[in-house]
């Protein structure tokens, strides 16, 4: 399940439980009509509570990053769990050599150090 909020240029997502395609569509959505009217957005993903996510959300949030990615300027990643700080830093990776993205992928153990990053 997941909760989505818009402030400004930001979009919060907060994962509870698991990620499914299901969620991660309702992702796109939002982030696809914010793109539409303000034409950029940067992301905080707060994954304090997810457990887990589905293979067909990683494959298409590789899809999505490599058509929608040029769009985000910073992606926060609020966690404490090491999986997840991994995953962030494979992500990293990818917009370092700017194959999918070139947005600033940061991650933190605060959600509040986060939130005032992601809202510049």
């Amino acid at each position: 399940m997941i909760n989505i909020e818009e402030t400004g240029n930001l979009i919060i997502v907060a994962v509870i439980g698991e990620f499914t395609l299901d969620d991660f569509k309702q992702f796109e959505e939002q982030v696809l009509y914010k793109f539409h009217f303000n034409g950029e957005a940067n992301l905080l993903l707060d994954w304090r509570d997810m457990v887990s996510y589905t293979v067909d959300v990683a494959w298409e949030e590789v899809r999505f990053m490599r058509e929608h990615g040029n769009k985000i300027n910073r992606v926060a990643v609020v966690t404490d769990s090491q999986w997840q700080v991994w995953s962030a830093w494979v992500s990293n990776l990818f917009t370092d050599s700017n194959l999918f993205t070139d947005a600033d992928v940061v991650v933190f153990s605060s959600y509040d150090e986060a939130y005032a990053w992601a809202k510049v």
